[in-house]
């Protein structure tokens, strides 16, 4: 259903993320293992959501370390979608139909 509203299917993949666990740190290479998707991929969407404000990055050594920012002004709306969103995804898979 997110699919409609964000085209990028690692982007939908990295908020789904972040929004469900906001206590959640990783660095790429984890998340990249995490969502079974490319490493390079990853680090261009995860610079996106850092300059929207979504992710904070803190620096580990040469590591940089993603976690939600609490503060950002949509994340209960954005983690209200995410659980609409699987769960509308989850009736489907079970084969029924809404409204």
């Amino acid at each position: 259903m997110m699919d409609v509203f964000i085209t990028s299917r690692v982007r939908r993949k990295i908020l789904v993320v972040f929004a469900k666990y906001p206590d959640f740190k990783t660095h790429v290479r984890a998340l990249s293992k995490l969502i079974k998707e490319d490493p390079g991929n990853i680090q261009r969407e995860l610079k996106r959501l850092e300059r929207g404000k979504f992710l904070i990055v803190t620096k580990k050594g040469n590591t940089n370390i993603y976690q939600t920012n609490k503060q950002f002004p949509l994340l209960k709306e954005l983690q209200s979608m995410v659980i609409k969103s699987q769960q509308l995804s989850g009736n489907k898979s079970q084969g029924k139909t809404i409204g």
